[in-house]
């Protein structure tokens, strides 16, 4: 059975939506192996929102076709357009978000936990998705908002976007005496 990672991060947690979305993927059939309640140090959240080169390239691009979809200019609002320098930016503003207050880390097993698990929580950018995902249902900000304001966007969670990323934060988050092995009622 395949893992994934979920973080409910510090504005999901203030808003009491843990056991929603706890709800959404035990009802998808997903089973928690691991779960508990952190606040992240910048250690920590350092490695997850990784400081490499590819990384902040797409992070920077991305932050740059938003500010071109919107018709901003994003050197004004930032004092940049370097793609790298931007990537930067939004890592910091990110990390400084997820590491704002408690997450809840939990750890899911199931068939496709990785693409069952990105489905019902919709896309990153909360504007884009669609009613009955968590991020539809729960969360309106966009990056535009949020890189105007210098800070991250407020999406309710993280989830694993590959299974070779689940693997990286699953050990990132958890000792491997943390996982639990059991059947649920209905596995046999």
């Amino acid at each position: 059975m395949e893992h994934t990672i979920v973080l409910v991060k510090p504005d999901g947690v203030r808003r009491g939506l843990i056991g929603e979305v706890i709800s959404r993927f035990e009802k998808m059939g997903l089973k928690i192996v691991a779960m508990k309640m952190i606040t992240a140090d910048f250690d920590k959240l350092g490695k997850h929102y990784k400081d490499d080169r590819e990384y902040l390239m797409k992070l920077g691009e991305k932050t740059l076709s938003t500010y071109e979809e919107y018709g901003k200019d994003a050197g004004k609002d930032l004092g940049t357009t370097d793609v790298l320098e931007l990537g930067k930016m939004i890592r910091q503003w990110t990390i400084n978000y997820v590491g704002s207050g408690p997450v809840v880390a939990i750890v899911l097993e199931g068939k496709h936990a990785v693409d069952n698990v990105r489905g019902i929580t919709g896309p990153t950018m909360p504007v884009g998705a669609s009613a009955g995902t968590i991020r539809g249902d729960f969360a309106t900000d966009s990056a535009a908002y949020a890189n105007a304001e210098k800070r991250g966007v407020e999406n309710i969670v993280h989830v694993s976007g590959t299974v070779e990323e689940a693997k990286f934060e699953e050990n990132l988050w958890f000792h491997k005496d943390e996982i639990q092995k059991y059947k649920k009622s209905n596995d046999d």
